[in-house]
């Protein structure tokens, strides 16, 4: 089977990337795996702190990630797979897609916005040389009914 593999943050754009991967998953017999990454600047360390700041951040992301499986299951008939790695957002991505050969594409959103650059795009695109997939980049602010026609 083949995987889109998007990666879940609190960005605007990540909500139209989600529903692309998702209806184009739905429409070739696909399945999509949503990664987030807790950078590990967020995680303070000392005292078990770390261990109750990163118990937190897999909260918010589960939570976050239901939100958008709900919506794959209930519209898509997807059931999405979470991977939750700390470290560096690009550097994770790229580990994800060697560890699992049946990703076949990266769906990453694109603000429409050129003062707020996506720093994980910018950096894939400057480094593609290991990915061994194709990266599809849905523009933020593409209404439904295009993100529909063209799924």
């Amino acid at each position: 089977m083949r995987k889109f593999l998007v990666l879940l943050d609190d960005s605007h754009e990540c909500l139209n990337a989600m529903r692309f991967a998702a209806m184009r998953a739905a429409n070739t017999g696909g399945g999509v795996v949503i990664l987030s990454v807790i950078p590990a600047n967020d995680i303070q360390h000392g005292f078990g702190v770390a261990d109750v700041m990163r118990a937190e951040a897999q909260e918010r992301i589960e939570a976050h990630f239901e939100v958008f499986a709900k919506w794959m299951r209930s519209r898509q008939k997807v059931e999405p797979e979470l991977r939750i790695r700390e470290g560096d957002p690009a550097e994770e991505l790229i580990a994800q897609i060697s560890e699992d050969e049946e990703i076949g594409i990266v769906v990453l959103g694109l603000n429409s916005d050129k003062a707020a650059a996506n720093p994980v795009l910018s950096r894939l695109l400057r480094e593609a040389g290991p990915l061994s997939c194709p990266i599809t980049v849905v523009p933020g602010d593409l209404s439904k009914e295009r993100l529909e026609a063209i799924t």
